[in-house]
């Protein structure tokens, strides 16, 4: 685990300050620079040591088969891993034959930087050489935002003290090897020489590699070039072999004097285009990038976050660690899917191999909707990729006996990689969760340009999933059985409320686009009776609900169930996963992540205030959040039902789970879902922001420990600011024409806000709460409250 504040708070850079080789795999995590095209991890320049190498190119994956001790139908026969791709990073460095290696000499200082205004990773070394020689080294890092093929270097050596010989390796190294797996199943298979040679090629003063990947026969280009400024009689030469190419510069260097590299690397893949193709594609993005210069990139970078910051930001004044996280969580979600382009957002991004870089439910239900909010233009290319995987979908649903589209539970390309069907097959959910991120799109931007081209189509493949997948009881009652709903320590069961929710708007908002749509959805081979049938099965849908406790079942017979053992359950047993069978999770009362409470959030017209408290108060007791993705809608429940104290904890629990590496897992990758959800706390838990029913909703109150909160939205083209306040809320337009209007809930009281000047309202008084909730022993939220606060 990262020791508390291991990286100084400061609001907008993450800043190391000295080399912990005991957490070198973690900080790789967090300083990892991605485009949603090209991902590199942050390692050292001279690639040793390392605690996980790791370039990564999305959807670019190799494909393996999954074991079975005893195979059934319907299960998955291969899946997909993301393939550790060319390394581009590395440049070693020999000071008088000396390599440059932290674990040798003296390292007198070592500091790395994201700066995420800038958009760039810096670093800063002064080391002296066993043989006494000292050089500083500075390095700055950029993979770009607007050439989304480009990533590119600027690497400076200084003598300090005497005259040095220097000799700069810079590298293009494919089929690095890497350390060994795991047994902790969320950590991603390791591939051995996955990529097979197939083109070399070098330059003076660069080279290039083109790979294939053995078995999905996917082809890789990776090309290098440099500008050098040195001394004079500074030489460079090239050389090049299947795996690797070399630019080798040396050079001389007085006591002052500087040699300046810039390394400009640009990446494409493509499963169609051929060798010549690919090759001449990463020429023409090495032109472009050169065309620049390593100022006008960085310029550009510059330029590009800063339209985003104005678009995006969020402040809060009172918890100065949370607004150094909530913004490294936004940068690292734009990194995720800015230039993802029809590609999946996976659950690490690129910046890690967890999860052998699949997509989950997670980017549907935690990441799109703050890119909704904040950049709706990569959520429209996320829809287009789910859709893009239809026909996979469509053959899965039949394989499974099912009508309409089921949708993998994890996958890169389309079709499901998950071995493990109780919470991979039986985890439909997903289905509505897709639906549900094009709804609230639509909603959102206004497009119905995509609501009509793939929208439709996407949701009356999901509909006519849940219609077959479900059936009416004689007494009327519409029933979604053996299904597993997020809690993945509640499988195959009957009636999940969550799926069944969701099933139910998914069934809904399929019947209200056809009605819009008629031509279209005749070509979908859509009758008004099957639309009928739709409406029947959402309108008859059941929800199971205990009322000698009275509180909502999570599935049916849930509170019938024996409690687990919390009081004997030892605090290094969690997560419970790696430490009990799931045949004893499955038959006991423990939620590892939040289900009911999270349809409470996603689904809360469906809940009486009365009904959403009874449900938290019971659910706290019984949730050990052995999932990342848990603490940040427990944060939006407990600031909506009254604690927000307890709101509080949770927010910081979601927003520095990676900075503070609180899973003890972040070296495989940052936690996107997560990172995400300290957006989704500080904004639908602090800031009440709802969309239920097509309007713009809020209900904003803070915590004794927050003093202001203030974010922007875009609705419908228009970005709206929102300010709140201990005790007053102000929304104003932005950048809007004069006769723009928005019409928002405050409180439940309709409000309209024009750019003539803000809205100022004040925020009514907090009804009391009661008894503060309960937590599993052992399990309140893991990082303590400001100071003040306690």
């Amino acid at each position: 685990m990262i020791r508390e504040r291991a990286y100084p708070v400061d609001p907008w850079h993450v800043r190391e300050i000295r080399l912990d080789m005991d957490v070198l795999a973690q900080s790789e995590s967090v300083f990892a620079l991605s485009n949603g095209h090209i991902g590199l991890r942050g390692n050292l320049d001279e690639g040793e040591p390392h605690g996980l190498p790791g370039t990564y190119l999305n959807s670019f994956y190799e494909l393996r088969p999954l074991p079975y001790a005893e195979a059934g139908y319907g299960f998955p026969e291969s899946g997909q891993t993301i393939v550790n791709v060319t390394n581009g990073k590395l440049i070693r460095l020999l000071v008088d034959d000396e390599p440059l290696d932290v674990r040798y000499g003296e390292l007198l200082s070592h500091e790395r930087i994201l700066d995420m205004r800038a958009g760039t990773l810096h670093r800063e070394v002064h080391w002296r050489s066993p043989a006494g020689r000292e050089v500083k080294v500075r390095s700055t890092r950029v993979v770009s935002f607007t050439q989304r093929s480009v990533a590119a270097i600027n690497y400076e050596v200084e003598a300090i003290d005497a005259p040095l010989r220097l000799i700069v390796q810079s590298e293009l190294v494919a089929n690095e090897t890497l350390p060994a797996q795991s047994r902790d199943p969320r950590v991603a298979a390791v591939l051995e020489s996955p990529l097979q040679a197939e083109e070399e090629l070098t330059t003076d003063d660069g080279g290039l590699l083109l790979h294939r990947t053995k078995v999905s026969g996917l082809r890789v280009a990776a090309a290098m070039d440099h500008e050098v400024y040195g001394p004079d009689r500074t030489t460079i030469e090239s050389e090049g072999y299947e795996d690797w190419v070399r630019t080798t510069i040396g050079c001389v260097l007085q006591p002052g004097e500087k040699l300046r590299v810039v390394k400009y690397l640009a990446y494409g893949w493509s499963s169609r285009r051929s060798l010549p193709a690919l090759r001449d594609q990463v020429g023409a993005a090495l032109a472009a990038a050169r065309l620049d210069g390593w100022d006008g990139l960085c310029r550009e970078q510059r330029t590009y976050l800063d339209e985003f910051w104005d678009a995006s930001d969020v402040r809060v004044e009172g918890d100065p660690e949370v607004q150094q996280a909530v913004r490294f969580g936004l940068f690292h979600v734009l990194q995720a899917g800015a230039r993802a382009e029809r590609r999946p957002i996976s659950a690490k991004g690129l910046t890690g191999p967890g999860y052998d870089g699949h997509a989950f439910w997670d980017t549907e239900m935690f990441v799109l909707p703050v890119l909704t909010y904040t950049q709706p233009n990569a959520v429209r290319d996320a829809l287009h990729w789910r859709h893009a995987t239809l026909d996979s979908a469509r053959e899965r649903a039949q394989t499974l006996n099912l009508k309409g589209a089921a949708f993998p539970w994890r996958t890169i390309e389309g079709p499901e990689s998950s071995g493990y069907w109780p919470a991979g097959t039986a985890g439909f959910h997903i289905a509505a969760d897709i639906a549900d991120a094009l709804r609230r799109y639509v909603l959102v931007t206004g497009d119905d340009q995509l609501e009509r081209e793939i929208g439709l189509e996407l949701l009356v493949e999901t509909a006519r999933l849940w219609r077959s997948l479900g059936h009416h009881d004689r007494h009327g009652k519409f029933h979604i059985d053996g299904v597993t709903g997020p809690d993945e320590y509640t499988a195959v069961k009957n009636d999940n409320v969550y799926t069944n929710l969701m099933a139910q708007r998914n069934l809904f908002a399929a019947a209200e686009a056809v009605n819009r749509y008629r031509d279209e959805a005749l070509r979908l081979g859509v009758t008004d009776e099957e639309a009928a049938g739709w409406r029947d099965a959402a309108n008859d849908m059941h929800l199971p609900y205990d009322d000698d406790v009275d509180v909502h079942q999570q599935v049916e017979g849930f509170t019938r169930l024996q409690e687990w053992d919390f009081m004997h359950t030892p605090a290094e047993k969690y997560p419970l996963l790696l430490h009990y069978p799931y045949f004893d999770l499955y038959r006991k009362q423990v939620v590892k992540q939040a289900d009911l409470v999270l349809a409470m959030h996603w689904r809360g017209d469906a809940f009486t205030p009365e009904q959403k408290l009874r449900n938290f108060l019971y659910y706290e007791r019984r949730t050990v959040r052995d999932s990342s993705l848990s603490a940040c809608t427990q944060a939006v429940l407990a600031a909506e039902v009254g604690h927000p104290e307890l709101a509080h904890s949770y927010l910081r629990e979601a927003a520095l789970m990676d900075l503070h590496d609180l899973n003890e897992n972040t070296r495989d990758g940052v936690h996107m879902a997560s990172l995400a959800g300290a957006w989704i706390a500080l904004v639908a838990g602090f800031g009440g922001l709802r969309d239920h029913d097509g309007t713009l909703s809020f209900a904003p109150r803070l915590s004794s420990g927050l003093n202001r909160l203030e974010f922007s939205l875009l609705w419908r083209g228009r970005r709206l600011r929102v300010d709140v306040r201990q005790h007053q809320t102000t929304y104003a337009l932005r950048h809007a024409d004069p006769d723009d209007v928005i019409e928002l809930r405050h409180h439940g009281e309709t409000i309209r806000v024009t750019c003539d000047e803000p809205v100022t309202v004040p925020v009514p008084s907090a009804h009391p709460a009661g008894p503060a909730p309960e937590h599993p022993p052992g399990r309140s939220p893991l990082l303590r409250l400001p100071e003040r606060e306690r």
